[in-house]
């Protein structure tokens, strides 16, 4: 974990229990080093021709610096919601406001270095996509069989490849 020069580091945290219950508050360093259950989103950018935006983050990032993402988002700060937190994350990582979010569904996730609590949504926009250069160092909207590629290929995030088979789980049911 790099939390020693990111300023995100100092952002302050909701903790939460295994019921998603609020049971505390720290920094967002404090969080990653006691490996603390916490809130965060993941939205799943498509374009109208039905790409995925996939990113791959900075080698700053306090989880999983350089890995792959299929969604964007983060954590959620103190004292605020998952709906304000999505738009706030959209806003910051890749420049898009202003779009509808679809609620998919809430998640826990936990390994090693990560205990979340994850809501996922999705949106569909076509651009222009602003990459936040502290976070985010490359990103493209892909083909689906191509982000299936690139995953067997290059380290992704594992809560992200979770949210992932979940959301296409659910779509060939649907079908």
């Amino acid at each position: 974990m790099n939390t020693s020069k990111n300023p995100a580091s100092e952002e302050m945290v909701d903790i939460v229990d295994e019921e998603n219950r609020v049971v505390g508050c720290v920094s967002r360093k404090v969080m990653r080093r006691s490996n603390l259950i916490h809130r965060a989103v993941y939205i799943l950018l498509f374009n109208s021709r039905g790409e995925l935006f996939v990113q791959q983050r900075t080698a700053g990032k306090d989880v999983y610096p350089g890995y792959y993402d299929i969604a964007a988002g983060g954590v959620v700060q103190a004292g605020e919601d998952y709906d304000l937190s999505a738009r706030r994350e959209l806003a910051e990582e890749v420049g898009i406001s202003g779009v509808p979010l679809t609620l998919l569904f809430d998640f826990y996730w936990q390994d090693d270095h990560n205990k979340v609590w994850g809501r996922a949504y999705s949106c569909i926009a076509d651009g222009p996509v602003t990459l936040q250069e502290e976070e985010v160092q490359w990103g493209r909207f892909m083909h689906m069989q191509d982000v299936q590629l690139l995953r067997a290929e290059k380290p992704f995030t594992p809560d992200g490849l979770y949210l992932l088979d979940r959301y296409l789980a659910g779509k060939s049911e649907s079908v």
